[in-house]
């Protein structure tokens, strides 16, 4: 059923605590990504109750409601209009609400402050969740970005429109250049700084005037360092920032404070910084390229395999800083190819669930709404409306993601590299954005080998052995649970709906499907997130009755 995007932000907003528990708003691919004050304020039940919400992902202060790519971009927008409709005083969704005054500014609308976190976090994962809230943003302008850099390439490559593809080439590349600012921007407003001040510390690492700097007898490089410079040089700016805020005089504080951060920040950044990042940027390239050389095939194997668990939880955008280094440092990332083939493996098992269940009309439904988008690298629909619900397939969907990247390692060892000039899409979208030592036709050829792998293994592993769990279910069939909490936000998002509630069909965003109530054949598949909901099909059918396991987290 499509969900109205109004009503769908209406119904999320008092279950994450109302406006003033929310402090920062963001979205990636998939994910609308929420900072709250305080997590206890959350509905968790009432939100994966929530038509069209494929699954939350917690941690920590930050909630990740899962809606699928085209819907959630929609109902971001809608949800950041009532944010402010609400800090002016305006009534969201018809519920009375405190007004804040932080999530209706978006210059105050940045991360949680560090104090404000919960103490019993754990540190590492905190960390990655931070680092991610800040490339996530940039995220748009990297796929952007990076589709122009591979039609510009592929013009080049064919001698084609010789007067366009230099356009396009400093159109794709301008932000690529540019692009420790936008991180130093980033860096700053989740950590509590001016995020201005940020970009303008982060500016020194692109800045060409650099060159004319000599740092322990060698010559800085404009760029030198890379994103990872520019993070270093915001998050030093932020604290030096935050110690003249409480020392220096509120007569002086606009002089003075952003003339030291600049100034110490910068100094630091020229002096120690930039040959700091630079060095471990390139240890990461150096290290990068030794383990697919000499253990290619079991590196792809395990990056392979376990990056849909990492998907899961939210954590894969923790990997971006990583590919943008090697972006920077050798005109392409060889990591994504091989991450890419766990969405490879997630496709094959969707297939083997949809050659399986052969009368499950409501999984099957679902798989041929989310399969498009799996295809093209985005697989949290397949991941929350089927391989998760169903258990042991997405373990075997995990085991075609390690067998597509061990095809890509192999070839790796024997010298044949595969890389993406960016990041962003994958699976089929991959093609255009493809790099790699022996030519576009053979780079093609081996990405194409490792997604037909994994699709293969994924599919053979899924057939013969995910699925044999399943159990003959009696229960009749039972529609999504829906808490007391979600009832009237369920009700108003369903009266929204294009679709009537007695004829719902397949939502090829959130992968979920019901049928009319009068077909007693019908069958509902348990929300993703909800381990213990159990799922039925007919009786009748022995192959297909199942329920549902705890999803292998």
């Amino acid at each position: 059923m499509r969900t109205d995007p109004a009503s769908t932000a209406a119904a999320i907003l008092p279950l994450v605590g109302g406006p003033a528990n929310v402090t920062s708003v963001a979205h990636c691919m998939t994910r609308l990504r929420l900072g709250l004050a305080d997590p206890a304020r959350v509905d968790a039940a009432a939100l994966r109750a929530l038509p069209g919400v494929l699954g939350v992902v917690a941690d920590d202060t930050s909630y990740q409601i899962v809606l699928g790519p085209g819907a959630v971009a929609r109902v971001t927008t809608e949800f950041e209009e009532l944010m402010r409709g609400t800090a002016a005083g305006i009534t969201a969704a018809g519920d009375p609400t405190v007004r804040s005054t932080t999530a209706g500014n978006p210059a105050a609308r940045g991360a949680v402050p560090s104090g404000e976190r919960r103490r019993d976090a754990a540190p590492g994962k905190a960390v990655l969740r931070r680092v991610a809230d800040i490339f996530v943003p940039l995220i748009p302008a990297l796929i952007g970005c990076g589709v122009l850099a591979g039609v510009a390439g592929l013009l080049v490559n064919n001698g084609l429109l010789p007067g366009l593809a230099p356009a396009l080439s400093a159109v794709a590349s301008a932000f690529m250049a540019l692009i420790a600012v936008f991180v130093g921007h980033n860096t700053a407003k989740e950590f509590g700084g001016t995020p201005i001040l940020g970009g303008a510390v982060a500016a020194v690492v692109v800045y060409p005037g650099v060159a004319k700097v000599t740092v322990f007898g060698t010559a800085l490089a404009p760029g030198q360092g890379g994103v990872l410079g520019a993070l270093a040089a915001a998050l030093l700016g932020t604290y030096v920032e935050k110690w003249c805020r409480g020392r220096v005089p509120d007569a002086l504080d606009v002089l003075l404070t952003p003339a030291v951060t600049v100034l110490v920040a910068g100094l630091a950044t020229l002096y120690g910084l930039m040959y700091a990042a630079g060095q471990v940027a390139a240890a990461i390239g150096t290290a990068a390229n030794w383990l697919l050389s000499t253990t290619g095939a079991f590196a792809g194997l395990v990056l392979g395999g376990l990056f849909l668990p990492l998907v899961m939880l939210g954590l894969h955008q923790a990997l971006i800083p990583i590919h943008t280094t090697l972006i920077e440092q050798q005109g392409s990332t060889v990591l994504l190819p091989i991450l890419a083939m766990a969405g490879a493996g997630q496709v094959g098992a969707a297939l083997a669930v949809y050659v399986r269940l052969r009368h499950d009309t409501s999984i099957r439904t679902t798989i041929r709404s989310a399969l498009p988008a799996g295809l093209l690298g985005v697989g949290e629909p397949l991941v929350y409306g089927v391989s998760l619900p169903l258990g042991r397939p997405f373990l075997t969907a995990c085991a075609g993601g390690a067998a597509g990247g061990a095809f890509i390692g192999c070839f790796a060892m024997l010298g044949d590299h595969v890389g993406a000039k960016a990041i962003g899409p994958s699976g089929w979208a991959l093609f255009p954005l493809l790099a790699g030592n022996r030519g576009p036709a053979a780079t093609a050829a081996i990405y194409a080998g490792g997604l037909l792998t994994g699709y293969a293994v994924g599919f053979t592993a899924t057939y013969l052995f995910g699925l044999t769990h399943l159990v003959r279910a009696t229960a009749p069939a039972a529609t999504r649970p829906t808490t007391a909490a979600a009832a009237p936000a369920v009700a108003r998002i369903t009266a929204s709906a294009t679709t009537s509630a007695s004829a719902r069909t397949a939502d090829p965003v959130s992968g979920g499907t019901t049928a009319p109530t009068s077909d007693p054949a019908s069958v509902q598949t348990a929300p993703a997130s909800d381990p213990t909901t159990v799922q039925t099909t007919p009786a009748s059918d022995p192959t297909t009755a199942r329920t549902a396991p705890r999803p292998p987290i």
